[in-house]
């Protein structure tokens, strides 16, 4: 993924407790890779009260290959749209050449967040508002800066 906007990347193995029987990951830890790419990315920018106030309501994963136990993995997650209330990000999953194996993409895909204010405990209840301008200047103002 050429990374032309803001980016997070998160690099880690596959550990057992994300693998199925075959030591093959199960497709639901691609999303905790890519959110640890999102939380690089969001601390980079100095946003650590993004999560708890950015729930994802969209998710879209392509399965290419599948990762094994022991393999190192790089996530990479990158900004793409920032709307009024919302953002969209993709995402790439890569492969750590590994016994034998290439260096490969194992998925990739896309998501949205939805910024809310409020909370869950029925006194206030979530809504979805825009985003505070504090967090647009953070994850535009990069875009602006020459590389």
């Amino acid at each position: 993924m050429e990374r032309t906007s803001p980016s997070g990347v998160y690099c880690g193995r596959i550990d057992w407790i994300d693998t199925d029987a075959a030591g093959i990951y199960h497709n639901s830890a691609v999303t905790r890779y890519v959110e640890a790419a999102e939380a690089e990315l969001m601390r980079s920018r100095g946003l650590h009260d993004y999560f708890g106030r950015a729930p994802r309501v969209r998710y879209e994963v392509d399965f290419e290959v599948p990762l094994r136990f022991g393999q190192q993995l790089t996530a990479v997650v990158e900004l793409v749209q920032i709307g009024t209330s919302s953002m969209t990000f993709a995402f790439e999953l890569w492969g750590e050449p590994f016994e034998g194996r290439p260096h490969c993409r194992a998925a990739k895909g896309r998501y949205v967040t939805v910024h809310i204010e409020g909370d869950h405990s029925g006194r206030d209840p979530a809504r979805s508002a825009p985003w505070p301008a504090r967090w647009v200047h953070a994850l535009t103002e990069a875009e602006e800066s020459p590389v």
